[in-house]
């Protein structure tokens, strides 16, 4: 089932009121035994490089730089966790994909990230973020294998709708949920987001706030 900005106005409220809370940068994963013992509930969000994670991070607490981004994909290179007034932890993942940066870089941040989605025990959700000018791509869809055997809960949010036509949102969310139909550990939801225009970012918040 699409859904883009439809979400009741009392989840609207309560979810806005959940993501207004401080919001901390708790620290930053390069290696796994860096990586902070939290027991908190945690969010991850994942997607090729440039798909605009870092935007979407900031966009749903409503900081401009809490989450820092680069015109450079690959730029990020650790697992950055932040602390959502003590009920959530946002965890923004390095972009996976094209990057500027050497073979054993590139395969050490990705055999990082990999870790972390299989064996993190406190992981309750990964937001697949996709661009949907593309659609989702090999890499994309290899994650989504990974997440499935492992049994982690995934919503794929298409990002950057503001730079599609109606038409065409609606042909690439059909295309979506139609390759994630008999995905096991899937969410049966695709959201349209644009952090730009803050179009979605409500519902990504209620669906999120329904974790806590």
């Amino acid at each position: 089932m699409a859904r883009a900005c439809n979400a009741g106005e009392l989840e609207v409220a309560a979810a806005r009121k959940l993501f207004a809370q401080k919001c901390e940068f708790v620290q930053g994963s390069a290696h796994v035994e860096q990586m902070p013992s939290t027991t908190g509930d945690e969010v991850a969000f994942a997607g090729r490089s440039n798909v605009g994670k870092s935007s979407l991070v900031n966009a749903l607490v409503g900081r401009k730089a809490l989450a820092r981004f680069s015109t450079t994909p690959g730029r990020t290179r650790q697992i950055n966790f932040f602390d959502l007034g003590g009920r959530l932890v946002l965890v923004d993942l390095p972009g996976y994909g094209y990057a500027r940066a050497s073979k054993s870089d590139i395969a050490a941040w990705t055999n990082l990230v990999r870790y972390y989605l299989r064996f993190r025990a406190n992981l309750r959700r990964v937001c697949l973020l996709i661009d949907s000018r593309h659609g989702p791509k090999g890499t994309d869809f290899e994650v989504m294998s990974l997440l499935d055997e492992a049994a982690v809960s995934y919503l794929i949010v298409l990002t950057k709708i503001d730079r599609l036509s109606g038409p065409d949102l609606g042909t690439q969310m059909k295309e979506v949920e139609a390759s994630i139909a008999k995905r096991p550990a899937a969410h049966p939801t695709v959201l349209a987001t644009s952090a730009r225009d803050s179009m979605g970012i409500d519902d990504l918040r209620v669906s999120l706030a329904e974790l806590v």
